[in-house]
């Protein structure tokens, strides 16, 4: 049986490439049953959607699956046009799938086009931004489920003061 390795603290989403760690270390039991609830067919455009899109100011396009540690969302930004600047508890990891444009953390500005990602830390203040001419898709998982589950405020969202 291979030695486990101490990932330490700040190994990140980069931990899951090492495949030695906790290699054969559990009993290998499907957590559930799969069934009809994991796809999620027509996720862009779903007009059940609308509210959510509201309220963020542009579409966005909740990923309905019962994963019980991460949320995935499609959203969309036309050219020219931004997000509100908004934080919220849990982290977010905004991966582009077209488009060029820039996000604000905290006062700081992060440049990207499509195939970049960006991290967003919890609580920090942020806005993104599609670029003039240039209209953007981006996929946002986060670990909101994973902090509700263990009873955590994670879903009051704030406008900038």
């Amino acid at each position: 049986m291979a030695e486990a390795k101490n990932m330490g603290n700040g190994a990140g989403s980069g931990a899951f490439t090492d495949v030695e760690h906790n290699r054969n270390s559990l009993e290998v039991v499907p957590s559930r049953k799969p069934d009809a609830s994991c796809l999620h067919q027509g996720v862009v455009g779903a007009a059940q959607a609308k509210a959510f899109s509201a309220q963020r100011g542009h579409p966005v396009y909740p990923v309905k699956l019962p994963s019980k540690a991460v949320s995935m969302s499609i959203g969309e930004l036309a050219p020219g046009e931004r997000t509100s600047n908004h934080r919220h508890g849990y982290e977010a990891l905004m991966y582009i799938i077209r488009g060029k444009g820039y996000s604000i953390v905290e006062g700081q500005r992060f440049e990207w086009q499509e195939g970049d990602a960006v991290y967003t830390p919890p609580w920090c203040w942020h806005q993104h931004f599609a670029a003039e001419g240039h209209a953007v898709q981006y996929v946002t998982s986060t670990n909101m489920p994973l902090l509700s589950g263990m009873g955590q405020t994670v879903i009051r969202e704030e406008g900038a003061p």
